[in-house]
């Protein structure tokens, strides 16, 4: 059995000190593959500046490369095609705080649960503790 293939979906929520401890405890619990896509972009150049900015702190996290994808402008079309078309076994959604999340609003960590992958929703605003 191969690496763990982790799809980490994010958007103003890419390189938050939450999310980077997630990918950091995973890549620490065993091999992992990470893929960072940015959904819902307004514009592409939205999405490209989150990456250059986030890339390199995942990369930092994982302890290896990790690829980036900007997809959009439907979060659940772009994660529901990265799913069927590369197989990943985990999906990793970091989300805005609830009230301000339309991703939650839109229940989209269920939605994507669907797709038969496990999914941990993160709001990088709250505690670990709490969650």
């Amino acid at each position: 059995m191969g690496p763990t293939r982790v799809l980490v979906v994010a958007n103003r929520t890419a390189a938050t000190p939450r999310l980077l401890g997630e990918v950091r405890a995973r890549a620490a619990a065993g091999p992992c593959e990470f893929t960072l896509l940015i959904p819902d972009a307004e514009q592409r150049s939205m999405g490209d500046w989150t990456l250059d900015h986030a890339l390199p702190l995942l990369e930092e996290a994982a302890g290896a490369p990790v690829r980036g994808l900007v997809d959009g402008p439907y979060p659940y079309e772009a994660i529901y095609e990265a799913v069927r078309a590369e197989g990943f076994d985990e999906v990793i959604l970091s989300t805005m705080k609830r009230g301000y999340s339309r991703w939650v609003e839109a229940r989209l960590p269920e939605r994507v649960a669907r797709l038969g992958v496990h999914v941990t929703t993160i709001e990088p605003s709250v505690p670990v503790e709490a969650q």
